[in-house]
């Protein structure tokens, strides 16, 4: 199938003289995980929601499967499940009478809704407690039902917002198997957005980096790792960064060095890390700056982020 899953053209969305989105262009192949990523008030909200016929666009088109998002709203809904990132459950209601009002409001069939529930509980692990009223569930629970009930309809497209946000270790990892089955058994096309740099790196196997509204930078999470370099030092500290910046980018092997003086955090990016960190450390120290920690590592996705946002996440 030659039509993307999803796909934005020159996507622009202004309220007033904010621009929330900035001429998105933006393609997800067919049976994909594509991670959205991108600080608070970057745009990724605004998009889902026109993604999901939720909110239309100011300028631009968006298509799911072909299908654009303001003209074939119907058919786009009749190919999207949706999980937000504010969990939306009626607490009164069991996790089956949860999933078989929302088959109803997809006018599925009874017979169909029934097996459905059947699998999907199995699916999520949820069949002890699935007559039980969602109150009395955990978060981790909580988000297992809301995950079954955007797979009800059987999408061909998953859009998840922050969909282990909140959750313990364990759940993550469990969500993250669910998220990995649907891809692989299912071949479901997965839109997921996340704070959580390794939750990106282990699911997606296409990131976006949005910010201000732009998609800034998309790629395989390992070419837009190896694209940083070698190895990264990161220290943090006290001092004149900009001075510290201009005295370790003349030291042989490194590559790039790039400083957060808000966050106290440098980050230097060298051809080999052993080799070269005690003589990037005696250069800094050397000049009046206060070290107050040192990590080496492989530059990592989270490091990508910061390199393309030019900060740590925002309130």
């Amino acid at each position: 199938m030659n039509t993307p899953a999803i796909e934005t053209t020159d996507l622009v969305k202004r309220y007033g003289n904010l621009t929330a989105l900035d001429h998105v262009n933006l393609r997800a192949p067919v049976g994909r995980i594509y991670a959205l990523l991108g600080p608070n008030g970057a745009g990724k909200t605004t998009l889902l929601s026109i993604l999901t016929t939720l909110l239309p666009p100011t300028s631009g088109s968006a298509r799911i499967l072909g299908y654009d998002v303001v003209r074939d709203a119907a058919e786009v809904r009749r190919r999207i499940g949706v999980t937000f990132q504010e969990m939306v459950l009626d607490p009164l209601l069991t996790g089956r009478e949860t999933l078989d009002f929302h088959g109803r409001l997809y006018r599925l069939p009874a017979d169909v809704r029934r097996q459905r529930i059947r699998d999907l509980v199995e699916l999520v692990q949820l069949t002890e407690a699935i007559d039980r009223p969602v109150k009395s569930y955990s978060g981790g629970m909580k988000r297992r039902l809301e995950l079954a009930r955007g797979l009800m309809t059987d999408p061909q497209v998953l859009v998840l917002d922050e969909p282990t946000q909140g959750l313990d270790p364990q759940n993550r990892v469990n969500i993250w198997n669910y998220i990995r089955d649907l891809n692989r058994q299912r071949g479901m096309t997965i839109l997921l957005t996340t704070h959580a740099m390794d939750e990106a790196e282990v699911l997606a196997d296409l990131v976006g980096i949005i910010d201000h509204g732009c998609l800034i930078v998309e790629g395989q999470p390992t070419d837009l790792v190896a694209s940083l370099g070698s190895d990264v030092i990161r220290v943090r500290g006290r001092g004149d960064f900009q001075y510290l910046a201009t005295v370790v980018h003349r030291i042989e092997g490194v590559q790039r060095v790039e400083t957060d003086p808000a966050d106290g955090l440098a980050l230097i990016y060298t051809d080999n890390g052993s080799r070269r960190l005690s003589v990037v450390l005696g250069a800094m120290s050397g000049n009046g700056f206060v070290i107050e920690d040192v990590t080496l590592a492989r530059p990592s996705l989270g490091d990508v982020f910061l390199h393309y946002t030019g900060t740590a996440l925002r309130d």
